[in-house]
This record gives C-alpha cells, structure tokens and sequence, in this order.
C-alpha cells in the first residue's frame, strides 16, 4: 500500500477525483467502501494525527482532498484491497468535507475536531438518559449540536470484525434519549468546559463480564483467565447435545402453555436456552464485534462502566480488567490512552453488622487497577438505589469521570477525585478515665491503642458528609472480627478506635454490598472504600 501527495488548489481537487472516476468507469466495478465510525457528522480527535481507511479493489488508487488543505492525497488499496494513510487535522474545528474518489466518490460532509471518547460497559453504561433522573428536562435542553453520539449496534463475533453497524447523530432532544447517560453527561460536562466539539462512541451491552469484551489472546495469557475460557470451550462443545434437549423441552413447553390456556390455568415458565454461540458473555465475542471495528479510529481516551456482573469473581477482577485496558491500548497503538472508570455503586440491603462483600472485593479490584498508569476512578458509593442495580443519577457519574479527564488529560487545576486510602499507622495514646470507687470519683491513666489512617486526594480537607459523625468504619483486631468503630478526623488523617478491640490490627471503610459511610474531602467527593488489611476474601478461589 503506497501514498502520495499532489498539491492542487481547490477546484482543482474536485476536478481531479472526478476525472479519476469517470476514466476508471468501464473497470471492473468494486467500490469504496468506509467503516461505519468514519462518516457524516464524525468528529475526528484535534491535535493528532488521524488515521483514515477503507476497502476497494486491490491495487486501486483512491484520492482523498480536504476542505481544509488545498492538496490531494493519493493511496493504493493492498493485495487485500484495505487502505489507509494517516493526515494531519486542521487548527481550526471546523465544519469540514472529506472526498474520496475511486471506482466511485464518497463525500463525508459536516466533519468537526475535537475530543473522542469510548465509552463501553455493561448496563449502566447502557442506561439510556431517558432512563436516568430529571430525563425530560435533560432531553428538552440537549441541544448541543457539537457533541456528536456514535452507537455501536449490539452484535457478537467469533473473530474480530472490521466493520459496525452505526451512525453519527448531531445532539439535540430527538438523539439524546436513547443514547448511553453517563456518556452524554461526562461529554456535556467536556463540552462546557472546553468549549470543543465533543464525539462519544458508545459501545456497551448490559449483563456482560469483561471477558467478553477482552481479546483472546490475551485471555489465553493470563494464568487467572484460564477457567474462564475451559468453561466457554467445555459449553461449546456441549451445545449441540444441549441445544438438542431445549428444543424437546421447548416443544414440550408449547403443548403445555396451550393446554393451560384451554384450561384457565397459569402457563409453565419457558425453558431457559442453553449457553450457545452468539451470547454476550462469550470470552472476546464483543471485543471482536463491538471494539476491534473501532480500531485504530483516533481517540483522546475511554471512559468505562463495568464490574457487576464479575462481582462474584472479583479476586479474578484484580487481573482481568487490567489485562483488558491494557488489551485495548495495545491494540489502539495510541499509547497509554486515559482509561476512566466507575467504581461499583451502592446496592441491596444494609447489613447491621459488618460483613465480608463480594462487591466491596470488586470495588478494591477497582480501585487497585489505579496501579496502571493514565487510569482514573469515579466513585458513586453515595448515589446507589439498594433496590436498584441501574442508579438514576448518572450525572454525576458523568461529572466525577470528567473531573477526572479534565485534571489529569486537559490540565484544568481542579480537585478530582475523593480521599483514596495511602496507609495506616498503630498508635498507643494515653487517656484519662474516670471511676467511682467507694462513692468517690478518682482518675486514671489508661492506654487505649487506635489506627491512624492517612490519605491521598484529601483537596480543601476531610469531612463528613451530612454534618453528622463518620460512619462506615471497622475495626478489627488479630481474630479478624470486625465490630463498627469510632471514628474522627484529626487534620489530613484519621484515628480509629473502639473499646472493643484492645489491640486493633486492620480497618476496613465502607466494606458492604450497600455501605452507610460518609467520608468526602471538602469539595463534596466521596472516600472510596477500602481495607488495610489483606486476609483472604470471599472470592479468592472463584474463577
């Protein structure tokens, strides 16, 4: 595959690719063909060089000329007939055309630069703003003709595909409702603050691990992964045996939903299908139909809203979520994009007590996957619905991921994120007790032992929300029972007690399906949950 470039005035450009077409007419005919993603009313990533690419015959040369530049750039499709060339964007924002002639001519019209972002997950990221808080009011004023929305259709894939089925869609009240929340409120929030136009690509589906949306290969090379693909492989070649029985048992279920009718009676539950290809939660099948057609589309970075349906293996989290970041970088070849996430939500009943969590083991999964360079966590401990897995208020999650973004990609000074737990330190403090003895009241000096917890992020100071005393706090000693601490604030620190524990060892913060805590830093960001200590949970050996 060559390139070459031909400085020509404008009307000339135009002249040329036409001329081009109509000598190339009584051809062989193949057309140009682009990816879904790279077409009308796209918005291509500022200040990056862009990669463009297509199909046509193999050998055929394709001219591209640009509104923006008055030169023409010729490129040869290989013996596969893929082609490609990378371009320097414009200064300005524009609105742009893009045209390419070869066997046929494609105009791409209404072209604008600014930030692109991915935005991928399982259901809430989703949730459509219809769906979210306040959604008629939001529908009735996105009207942001800048911020242009990309949805990826819902499909499954055996190998990684080329190409997606999508659009892109100017922002307005018709657009917005079905569009993913969190990515409309984390682009709006870009948009207001950078006064750029805005492209977000949304490619998510609900219930999916983040195995199905991690290549295979790479699956293949993580130890930890390792039961994940025996047990796809083992229903795969069970399925033909499997599918067989479903049918017999379909069949079955038909006769009897009909004999129920006829008889006034409640109809038998339909048999569940059995595990088969096209599902979702295939190891890489949305990798391969939903990520790798995206590829190598030049982004600023992704924002991503996972986790719950790993809950369950949360230890296995630890290496698979940032083996698929790592996954998508390597693949991109854009570097170590930013990669934001949202940490777990608050969800189910409070428990009285403390208690292990297997949500609060794939929130800590989360939390150390800030280990990877250029990553970025929202946390949402505050806005969860205990009898809601899909938590209206995704605008906040959107703001929290762009405060992320917009600190640490754009360089705005601003507080970012919430206290994240850095260490602890076991203090002996002396204390003055009272006693009556013999109808006296005497004094004594006592030691009471307590953990001093010292954090990241601290911004303006630590508070607790609500006004009220912090909560969420355990306290443990080296039996491993946790019984709920006291807890105050002393300066940028912490100290944890209770009278119960002589001789504390850990402390655990926010440890629960659904916590009652109340730690934030000044600017209003919640604490993210955490534990000191490293014992064993409830999902170690779940693969």
């Amino acid at each position: 595959m060559s390139s070459k470039k031909i400085s020509l005035s404008k009307p000339i450009v135009l002249v040329f690719c036409l001329v081009l077409l109509l000598a190339n007419a009584g051809t062989a005919f193949a057309n140009v063909k682009l990816p879904a993603v790279i077409s009308d009313n796209m918005v291509l990533q500022r200040g990056r060089k862009t990669p463009i690419w297509g199909w046509a015959e193999p050998g055929e040369q394709i001219m591209v000329g640009v509104s923006w530049r008055n030169m023409a750039w010729g490129v040869t499709a290989d013996k596969n007939g893929k082609w490609s060339f990378v371009m320097t964007p414009p200064k300005t924002a524009g609105p742009y055309e893009m045209t390419l002639s070869g066997k046929n001519t494609i105009t791409i019209k209404d072209i604008l630069f600014g930030e692109v972002w991915v935005c991928s997950g399982q259901s809430n990221m989703q949730m459509s703003v219809r769906s979210s808080a306040n959604a008629e009011q939001e529908i009735a004023k996105a009207d942001y003709p800048n911020i242009r929305l990309f949805a990826v259709e819902r499909k499954v894939a055996e190998q990684p595909q080329a190409d997606c089925v999508g659009s892109w869609q100017l922002c307005n009240p018709q657009t917005v409702p079905g569009f993913s929340a969190a990515a409309y409120f984390f682009g709006r929030k870009l948009y207001k603050e950078l006064d750029v136009p805005v492209g977000l690509i949304h490619t998510s589906w609900g219930g999916t691990p983040a195995e199905a949306w991690t290549r295979r290969g790479v699956l293949e090379s993580e130890a930890d992964c390792a039961p994940i693909l025996q047990r796809f492989d083992e229903a795969m070649a069970k399925y033909p045996e499997a599918k067989k029985k479903y049918e017999e048992e379909l069949d079955k279920w038909k006769k009897a939903v009909e004999k129920a009718k006829s008889e006034g009676e409640k109809p038998p539950r339909r048999p569940r299908p059995p595990f088969g290809p096209g599902n979702p939660h295939s190891p890489a099948g949305l990798y391969n139909a939903m990520i790798a057609p995206l590829i190598p589309y030049r982004i600023q970075g992704a924002i991503w809203y996972q986790g719950e349906s790993n809950a369950d293996r949360a230890y296995q989290y630890r290496t698979l979520f940032p083996a698929m970041i790592t996954n998508w970088r390597n693949d991109w070849s854009q570097g170590d994009f930013p990669f934001l996430f949202v940490q777990l939500a608050n969800f189910m009943a409070i428990e009285p007590e403390p208690v292990d969590s297997a949500w609060a083991e794939l929130r800590e999964a989360q939390l150390m996957t800030l280990a990877l360079r250029n990553t970025g966590m929202a946390v949402i401990i505050d806005i969860g619905e205990a009898r809601d897995i899909h938590p209206k208020n995704k605008q906040d999650v959107g703001k929290r991921l762009a405060l992320w973004a917009l600190a640490k990609t754009y360089g705005k000074k601003l507080v970012y994120s919430g206290p994240i737990y850095k260490s602890m330190k076991i203090e002996k403090h002396d204390i003055l007790r009272h006693a009556i003895v013999g109808g006296d009241k005497i004094e004594k000096r006592d030691t009471e032992c307590v953990i001093r917890l010292f954090f990241d992020h601290v911004g303006g100071g630590l508070t607790a929300g609500g006004g009220e005393p912090l909560k969420g706090f355990a306290i443990a000693g080296a039996d491993r029972k946790f019984v709920w601490a006291d807890a105050k604030i002393d300066g940028e620190t912490i100290v944890v007690s209770s009278n119960k524990v002589s001789m504390p060892v850990a402390v655990r913060y926010g440890w629960a399906n659904n916590p009652v805590c109340n730690l934030y830093n000044k600017e209003g960001l919640p604490a993210s949950p955490f534990r000191t200590d490293e014992w064993p949970g409830i999902t170690v050996d779940k693969k």
